[in-house]
């Protein structure tokens, strides 16, 4: 025979048990001879209520059973209790809940005056059948979060310039609870898209198992719909919180529907209600956006019972994994082919390896303040970032022997000794250092012009110098060639081809002594 709803007298027992010995539900069971389920159904109605022990001495039991069975809707026509459909839907999102379970629970409540199951989930699919294709999808506590960006955009003014700059809104979603997030960032590119989770996580306190991003730029490096690649950094985010990502597949508007609802919404109740303020800084909208995101979070449902907070509260934040001890540093990733010189290309400047590995390809990984760089998954150099454009980050014990005894020159020194030489070789040894982007490339060409001193004597390299000037062929080999056909000891032409004495010269594309000081 069903059970009945029990009496009165045997729910005060549990709520006095419960509520005020502190007893568990299994200990509360044996005490009262009842079920543990029926113990916990009771148990979590009083909890929800907020009812304490002892009752208020002025509550009636006509308004306890109100208070403890607000939904009890019954069909005036067979005299039943109608399932509530909402709650059914919201509490299936809980690990290892069931209908069956829930309707066991419904049948202890209402005994007689209860369904049969297969009624029960039959009002249950009609009710479901009428909502949204977002709010249809069940998802499981704490399993997924949904993340996209809004698409319609929030203009920032330059309070000095007066320039508008539009800052993009990133939207995520929990699946089980719909409590949400959003932020602005200034673009859609890796490392804001990157930023924005890190900031989802630490607003939702934890980290779910799955993120579901759309199959955008920044999240998939190679679209498909069953096997699509996710970026490297963004991938290297997920394995930092532990989290897998599953792009939506294209064509299949089921997998998006929640992300594409939570921007709806984003747009209707937060995105609207800014579109007559004006904002100077990507901070202010950002504290904008949190106050009416606090408000948006806050409101209650219509078709289901509480809101996304209470939801949250009670579905995903117990669900959700712990967020890392660690805090998470953006790293970008480059493969890189190691250049003759052993050094490879990160973001416009020059980084060294080990010189053996020249011509191999490597794999440069990019902190804030670091960049270390790989070969075949093990760390070959580590060197802090420079933002100088063109400039050479190098480590001695990554050059071969020869090129170690050339570290101790610097422009300075070659210039000095190209000056004790002569003016017109120290305008030469200028020259040299102009033709290449940074100094340091041009040291092996120097010290080759410096060295040819030695072989010819200082006297002539001056004359070989002052000839290249004058005859406008400013290069080593000029030079050597100059010396070796002995065209320095000859008199130079009356009439100089090109260029004035090297006391006067000012070409266009040397520095000058000082810039290098």
């Amino acid at each position: 025979m069903p059970n009945k709803r029990l009496a009165m007298r045997h729910i005060k027992d549990i709520l006095r048990l419960k509520l005020e010995a502190k007893l568990s539900h299994r200990n509360i069971a044996r005490s009262l001879g009842i079920g543990v389920g029926t113990v916990s159904t009771y148990g979590k109605r009083a909890v929800d209520v907020g009812l304490t022990w002892p009752l208020p001495i002025e509550m009636t039991d006509n308004e306890l059973e109100r208070l403890l069975f607000p939904d009890a809707k019954i069909n005036t026509r067979h005299g039943r209790v109608m399932p509530d459909c909402a709650a059914i839907h919201q509490e299936l999102k809980r690990k290892g809940v069931t209908k069956q379970l829930l309707w066991e629970e419904y049948k202890q409540i209402h005994g007689d005056a209860g369904y049969q199951y297969s009624q029960y989930c039959g009002y249950y699919r009609e009710w479901r059948s009428k909502q949204k294709r977002s709010m249809r999808q069940i998802h499981l506590a704490g399993e997924k979060m949904f993340v996209d960006y809004s698409g319609a955009t929030v203009p920032i003014v330059n309070p000095d310039t007066g320039e508008i700059r539009s800052a993009e809104i990133f939207v995520a979603i929990l699946g089980a609870s719909n409590y949400t997030f959003a932020m602005a960032s200034w673009t859609q590119r890796k490392a804001d898209w990157i930023n924005a989770h890190v900031k989802a996580f630490e607003f939702f306190g934890g980290v779910p198992e799955i993120v579901v991003p759309d199959q955008l730029r920044s999240a998939v490096s190679k679209p498909a719909r069953y096997d699509p690649g996710i970026n490297v950094s963004y991938q290297h985010m997920a394995s930092h919180y532990k989290t897998a990502i599953i792009p939506a597949r294209p064509l299949k508007p089921k997998d998006k529907a929640k992300a594409e609802n939570a921007v709806l919404i984003v747009q209707r109740w937060i995105l609207a209600r800014l579109r007559h303020q004006t904002f100077f800084t990507l901070a202010d909208l950002n504290q904008t956006i949190k106050v009416l995101l606090d408000d948006l979070n806050r409101r209650a449902f219509k078709k289901l019972p509480g809101s996304r907070l209470s939801q949250f509260e009670a579905l995903d934040k117990p669900a959700l994994k712990s967020l890392p001890a660690k805090h998470y540093e953006y790293v970008e990733f480059k493969l890189a082919r190691v250049n003759i010189d052993y050094h490879i290309e990160f973001d416009k400047h020059y980084y060294s390896v080990p010189h053996h590995l020249v011509k191999s390809q490597v794999e440069a990984q990019a902190s804030q303040d670091s960049v270390a760089i790989f070969f075949k998954g093990k760390q070959v150099a580590r060197h802090a970032r420079s933002l100088r454009q063109g400039g050479f980050t190098t480590n001695a014990h990554h050059m071969p022997e020869p090129h170690r005894k050339h570290q101790a020159w610097t422009p300075e020194r070659l210039i000095s000794w190209g000056a004790r030489i002569g003016p017109a070789t120290q305008s030469i040894v200028l020259n040299l250092l102009e033709q290449k982007k940074v100094p340091e490339q041009a040291y092996r060409v120097c010290l080759g012009l410096l060295n040819l001193a030695k072989q010819y004597t200082p006297e002539r390299l001056e004359a070989a110098c002052l000839r290249a000037q004058h005859i406008n062929a400013r290069r080593l080999a000029n030079i050597k060639s100059i010396l070796e056909s002995n065209m320095d000891q000859l008199p130079l032409p009356l009439s100089p081809q090109t260029s004035p004495s090297p006391q006067t010269e000012t070409h266009r594309n040397v520095r000058g002594a000082d810039y290098y000081h």
